[in-house]
């Protein structure tokens, strides 16, 4: 494939939003090399095609999942996440904790006991003291975020 010297528009697109496939070229069913419509560096595309050429054409999991340069049970997980969240759930998540774990209602009682007998206690000596007493190391910022989370839920 020959290089554009313009920065294609679709792929940063798709960077962005976390679908842009890293192993295009592994792609080599028929459809993604024959039409412009699809697209091998869609990652969404691409697995819902391969779901689908299972489901609807037949295709055994393992040759689907040859054709589109993915594992077997890769192609479970994408048939998986299709029946259970439609096509959505093919967007790849971002990965990492989706809330803020290490502040239990017990630290954040914690620390609102702390701001409580000294309110001029700044984040960096919160996350110290939580250290000492719970054996957690949080930064300072996340206790930040979780005292304006807090706050709000108060409004």
């Amino acid at each position: 494939m020959a290089k554009r010297k313009m920065p294609d528009p679709k792929i940063k697109e798709l960077r962005q939003r976390g679908c842009l496939n890293p192993h295009p070229e592994k792609v080599n069913d028929p459809l993604f090399s024959e039409s412009v419509f699809f697209d091998a560096r869609d990652l969404v595309q691409v697995k819902y095609e391969m779901v689908r050429r299972v489901e609807t054409d037949r295709q055994t999991v393992s040759d689907s999942a040859a054709a589109f340069g993915f594992s077997r049970p890769s192609f479970y997980q994408a048939q998986s996440s299709l029946e259970s969240g439609g096509l959505a759930a093919l967007v790849p998540q971002k990965p990492g904790p989706r809330r803020a774990h290490k502040l239990s209602p017990e630290v954040m009682g914690f620390i609102e006991k702390l701001q409580s007998e000294d309110p001029s206690l700044k984040a960096s000596a919160l996350a110290r003291r939580i250290r000492e007493r719970f054996g957690l190391k949080v930064h300072p910022r996340s206790i930040e975020r979780g005292l304006v989370r807090q706050e709000k839920k108060r409004l």
